[in-house]
């Protein structure tokens, strides 16, 4: 049976924050077909990775366009209208991340986030601020699911890998913190987590 978490780990992005890139492109590009496929071809989930590992926006948009020229200003709007992306909270995860850092839980965050734009969220948003601290990707080199990532986080705030609770939204981030030897849920609602924390012993 795993021990009782002492840490409890929060990635950000469609687990504390709204996270939709594809909410300023229905307005930019009101053709579904086509923002379909400049989200799928284009700018990628996998092109936006790089970013959250450090690369540059600028390095980031000249490589896409020198590729896809006559995309040049919509390439430009992703980072342009990356507000966009990020609206609001999550309906109730937030009060369930403040409640148990109100009743003594040490929590923190893991995040795949570019630097600049961490720096914005942080500013927008003063829940970010509650956690005794946070590992950004893009101030590394790493992101998830590089086990490297894990260990790292592990290793800046003192935690205990099997006494450690994370959530995440991508089930590959997920199996590479179980891989590290944490206890981690894949994330869909607030009422999975606060099943998945009671069920740790972890009262919300």
């Amino acid at each position: 049976m795993a021990p009782t978490p002492e840490h409890i780990v929060f990635d950000i992005g469609r687990v504390l924050l709204v996270w939709d890139p594809e909410r300023p492109f229905r307005r930019l590009i009101p053709d579904e077909a086509k923002r379909r496929w400049f989200l799928d071809t284009v700018c990628t989930s996998a092109w936006n990775g790089e970013q959250d590992r450090g690369r540059p926006w600028a390095e980031a948009e000249a490589l896409l366009i020198a590729d896809y020229p006559d995309e040049a200003d919509l390439i430009r709007a992703y980072r342009t209208h990356w507000v966009e992306m990020v609206p609001e909270t999550l309906p109730e995860t937030p009060a369930i991340m403040d409640a148990l850092i109100d009743a003594g839980h040490d929590v923190t965050m893991l995040t795949n986030f570019a630097t600049d734009t961490f720096a914005e969220a942080l500013a927008r948003f003063p829940l970010l601020s509650r956690p005794r601290g946070v590992t950004v990707s893009g101030e590394y080199g790493i992101i998830k699911p590089d086990r490297a990532i894990y260990d790292l986080h592990v290793e800046r705030f003192g935690l205990v890998p099997e006494k450690t609770i994370f959530f995440d939204d991508s089930a590959a981030n997920v199996e590479a913190a179980r891989a590290a030897g944490w206890q981690a849920h894949l994330f869909t609602d607030a009422a999975g987590m606060r099943r998945d924390l009671a069920a740790a012993g972890i009262a919300v």
